[in-house]
């Protein structure tokens, strides 16, 4: 979804081709002359929509987790779904951005533009611990996760976990890309967090 309301604006068509071109071939190579270039616009013309390239990034990644936040409140209010079965949407909603996102763009974003580098952290502190507290609530209350686990205390571990792991510098040293290593924290993860019961039911959805 793009982080615009008219998906045929002049914003939205130039936030859509930055956001192909960042996934792509990363930071240091979206540059406004090459993005005015593939838009058939000037680059006179391109900054007077946008200041820079990092706002336009910002703004991208700004829609991306406003999309990701909408897709995940779907799981979790979805009634018919079990807690294995939210799970499971959950990482279906997160684990194809992961993996448009290299371990290389993610080391030229916290080099090169630090403050977009931030803003991803930030939209991870926000999400990780309101989704997966609701997600244990939700496990406990169904008896799939065991009734003795803090939801809170766990979700904030999974949020730190996740920061941990999918940083640069761990990226390049365990040579996961940030969806492998999503699927090898959850596996760790429940390990120690299902009932028999939960545990039966992940193991339908994800399978090994």
């Amino acid at each position: 979804m793009l982080p615009e309301s008219a998906a045929d604006s002049p914003n939205a068509r130039i936030l859509e081709t930055a956001r192909r071109q960042l996934f792509a071939y990363g930071y240091n190579a979206l540059t406004m002359d090459d993005l005015a270039h593939e838009l058939g616009i000037s680059k006179k013309t391109l900054y007077l929509h946008f200041p820079g390239k990092d706002a336009i990034i910002g703004l991208i990644i700004e829609g991306i987790g406003r999309t990701i936040r909408a897709e995940m409140e779907a799981v979790l209010n979805d009634a018919a779904l079990n807690f294995a079965q939210k799970l499971r949407g959950v990482v279906d909603v997160v684990a194809p951005r992961l993996a448009q996102t290299s371990p290389a763009m993610l080391r030229e974003l916290q080099r090169y533009a630090p403050r977009i580098h931030q803003k991803i952290d930030e939209l991870r502190q926000k999400n990780i611990p309101y989704v997966f507290g609701r997600l244990f609530r939700a496990g406990i209350a169904e008896g799939a996760v065991r009734a003795d686990l803090d939801p809170d205390f766990a979700a904030q571990f999974w949020l730190q976990a996740m920061r941990g792991l999918t940083h640069p510098d761990t990226l390049a040293t365990t040579h996961l890309t940030p969806r492998q290593t999503l699927e090898k924290a959850l596996e760790l993860f429940t390990g120690g967090l299902l009932t028999p019961g939960g545990r039966k039911d992940y193991e339908k959805l994800f399978p090994r």
